[in-house]
């Protein structure tokens, strides 16, 4: 019996687990017999602990494609029996195991509760299916879920792990495109996480009819799940992104504005649409390739009509500074003069229906077959037929199509029948069901590997709409396909956020939305917001209007150049958000309850957000709005625009002109600048300015930039530049203290420039290093331009000033 979207109602067929029959006490945990099930709780870190229940010995272990082979620093772990319970406890968390029936209470290191089974139902199991039933507390909110529409905090719904294309989706349309069975709770400033490491179609209860319990079950397979101690929300990701994997540094191309649309051909129009890029100055740095490239949609070739010279192709637009994108569906068509089918089908690469023959499905080619990702064999024939998209010169992959869609299923779930079978590279058989949320990870893992191994010198770039758990290894994330509707501008903030706090740092939505007609507002404002959004990219679909920055008119054509201008000038501290993100899961983008976790107004924002600690950005989400109410939380924030002065905790209204996104600075941040450059490879992209913001109030703020070369992965051998830098704001001063640069990188230029855009009055007195700067040769100041000097790029320095 199949459970959809919706608990099952405990009866007689539910067994949760009974009384405890015996135990066995392990080195880092304990192993408890209920029959016929079996419990095993164990600490992998000193505030991680696995679970894992099997209901019946001939249950298989989860597949194990979403973790990675982490190293744990050992906990040390102390065994007790009290009473009728037995105890775990590292320094940071203890486990209680209750005998009577078995159940499972968390606590942290001060012995406050974390997380409790559910006292009545426990975990069990109904036909096949597994089910973990917890307490939700009073004041919980939940985030997380991977990709899903609503509201960021998703306490009270009800949601399915499934990937799932669909078009058009609307605030309640569930599943999507990923499937991360992931969340945080939040609870009075506190964090805590859980990942389900289940393959099967799982679904979240997050106490949907309030009756104070969440319900997670899948549809197969045992229960395993991870428990993540937090308190923070950077402590709870840091430890699933070790578990789970953590993003690689990407190109920094890849950081820059990208242009797609179904439909660019033939090869001539993707030139002109180069040029005029470069003629009207609108910084780019990559453009996609849609389906159409493609002779007869066969992937791995190119339409020789269309594209006559793919080769001269991509040369001619590296030359003018861009990088091609091609799309990459799974599908081969099924055509005995294709090399790829036939290889693939000599070779017996592809998934099989249930009489063990290849599955017949139909996507955009017509028929088709679909590789099996699930061999490692498999994954390194697709990934060495990338070699003609390379060979052309394409510098990125972009995967579509790869939950994996099919057209000849007009179900729900447009996808391959669940019995259709995948095959190990030892001959072990496992059914669609279990494997369906893997396809597009292990997808992305062949893809990813296949780059790295064809240019080793080169960091690869990957673009996937689908994924599981551990998608971040591989690739970007974008939200799939989105309509040209202010309500999809809106909801792609909480839908971004969510995917962060999933451990997907690298994310972004269609700017003017895929299908229907973007109006120009609605462009305009997509495009500000686009901007600050860890992945930039603007698409469309072929039957709807042209969606380029100078279609919408010379209004707007400014304001789309003034966005990305100034996405180009945030490069260096967006840059450095990538490494954070690379070295410790945090994401980039984040919601305000992430650095402001005591503010329950915080923990209900999803229409703001922060980009990395400093930045806080309220885009306008409303037609014709020419100013928006923004919550600034505790502290002073500088508007970015203004410099006026704010003191948070405090609603605002905000004035919001077309041409301006509401934007505000964390008082004593330093923002790394650059320079506005047409595309990121352009010379002069390593100048660097250091704009200061001291605020009003006493403050004392540190940070780091980070540098390498942006394009080889070098930066994995050590060569890299990291740099100290601290600002401490008094009455009246401020003292700037950059250290000496960490690391064998040297970026190519000479001096730094510093800038204190809005200070509050003509400087008194500039010290570098204690010397005294004059006025004209050594600063200048300007009434609404601030203050402006040079200071040397290497070596430790002091920059005071007094007004």
């Amino acid at each position: 019996m199949r459970q959809r979207g919706r608990s099952v109602s405990m009866d007689a067929a539910y067994r949760s687990l009974g009384r405890a029959d015996g135990i066995r006490w392990t080195p880092a945990g304990v192993e408890v017999e209920a029959p016929p099930a079996r419990l095993a709780v164990r600490f992998l870190a000193p505030d991680v602990v696995r679970v894992e229940m099997t209901p019946a010995p001939e249950v298989p272990e989860p597949l194990p494609f979403a973790r990675t082979e982490a190293e744990w620093e050992r906990p040390g772990v102390a065994h007790e029996e009290r009473g009728a319970s037995l105890w775990l406890a590292s320094d940071a968390m203890a486990v209680e195991i209750q005998s009577d029936p078995v159940r499972l209470v968390f606590r942290d290191g001060e012995g406050r509760l974390l997380d409790r089974d559910d006292p009545e139902s426990g975990m069990g199991w109904r036909y096949g299916s597994v089910h973990s039933f917890r307490e939700a507390r009073p004041g919980d909110r939940a985030y997380g879920f991977g990709e899903k529409t609503g509201p960021l905090d998703k306490r009270g719904q009800r949601m399915t792990m499934w990937t799932t294309d669909v078009l058009p989706h609307l605030p309640t349309t569930d599943p999507l495109y990923q499937a991360i069975p992931f969340y945080v709770i939040w609870n009075a400033g506190r964090a805590h996480g859980l990942f389900f490491e289940n393959t099967h179609r799982t679904h979240f209860d997050m106490d949907r009819e309030g009756t104070g319990r969440y319900h997670v079950w899948s549809e197969g397979g045992r229960l395993v799940y991870y428990l993540f101690a937090g308190p923070t929300f950077a402590q709870v990701l840091e430890r699933y992104t070790r578990l789970t994997g953590r993003m690689p540094l990407p190109p920094r191309w890849s950081l820059g504005f990208q242009q797609s649309r179904w439909g660019y051909v033939p090869q001539q129009r993707v030139e002109e649409l180069a040029r005029t890029f470069r003629e009207r100055r609108i910084p780019c740095d990559v453009i996609y390739l849609d389906i159409d490239y493609m002779d007869g949609y066969r992937v791995f070739t190119w339409d020789p009509k269309r594209f006559p010279d793919p080769s001269g192709l991509c040369r001619g637009l590296k030359e003018q500074g861009f990088r091609v994108v091609t799309i990459v569906d799974p599908g081969v068509k099924v055509d005995s003069s294709y090399p790829v089918f036939r290889e693939g089908l000599e070779a017996g690469h592809y998934v099989e229906d249930p009489a063990g023959k290849p599955y017949m499905g139909r996507v955009w080619p017509g028929e088709v077959h679909f590789p099996d990702f699930l061999q490692e064999r498999v994954r390194r024939w697709w990934g060495d037929w990338h070699r003609t998209l390379l060979d052309a010169g394409v510098a990125g992959i972009w995967n579509d199509m790869n939950e994996p869609a099919d057209f000849r299923v007009h179900d729900e779930d447009r996808t391959l029948p669940e019995g259709t079978l995948h095959r190990t590279d030892e001959g072990e058989v496992h059914p669609h069901r279990e494997v369906h949320n893997l396809y597009a990870l292990l997808m992305g893992r062949a893809t990813s590997e296949a780059l790295r191994r064809m240019r080793p010198q080169e960091r690869p770039f990957l673009l996937t709409r689908s994924g599981f758990a551990g998608i971040q290894r591989y690739a970007a994330v974008w939200t799939g396909d989105n309509s040209s509707w202010w309500e999809h501008l809106a909801m792609a903030i909480p839908m971004l956020l969510n995917l962060g706090l999933s451990g997907v740092a690298f994310v972004g939505a269609d700017v003017g939305g895929f299908r229907d007609d973007a109006e120009p507002e609605l462009y305009a404002r997509w495009v500000q917001l686009g901007a600050f959004t860890p992945f930039f990219r603007a698409h469309s679909a072929h039957d709807t209007r042209a969606q380029e920055p100078w279609t919408f008119g010379p209004e707007v054509e400014a304001i789309a150049r003034g966005a990305i201008e100034l996405r180009y000038r945030i490069l260096p501290y967006l840059y450095t958000l990538f490494w954070e993100a690379h070295r410790t899961g945090a994401p980039i983008m984040r919601p305000l309850v992430y650095h402001f976790p005591d503010d329950p107004v915080a923990a209900r924002v999803q229409d703001a957000f922060l980009l990395g600690p400093d930045l806080l950005v309220a885009p306008v989400l409303q037609p014709q709005a020419r100013e928006r109410m923004a919550y600034l939380p505790e502290g002073e924030w500088v508007d970015f625009w203004t410099g006026e002065v704010s003191r948070g905790p405090a609603h605002r209204v905000v004035e919001a002109p077309l041409e301006r996104i509401p934007l505000f600075v964390r008082a004593g941040a330093m923002l790394p600048m650059g320079p506005v450059t047409q595309h990121t490879g352009e010379a002069g992209w390593q100048e660097l300015t250091l704009l200061l913001y001291p605020g009003e109030a006493p403050s004392h703020w540190k940070t780091v930039l980070y540098e390498d070369d942006g394009a080889t992965p070098a930066h994995e051998q050590g060569v890299s530049s990291r740099r100290a830098m601290a600002l401490a704001v008094r009455e009246r001063h401020l003292a700037l203290d950059l250290a000496d640069p960490e690391g064998s990188y040297a970026p190519a230029r000479r001096e730094v420039g510093v800038e204190v855009p809005f200070l509050p009055g003509p400087p008194r007195q500039v010290l570098l290093d204690g010397r005294q700067l004059a006025e004209g040769s050594g600063f200048t100041y300007e009434t609404g331009r601030g203050l402006r000097l040079q200071v040397p790029q290497e070596g430790a320095h002091r920059l005071e000033v007094a007004w």
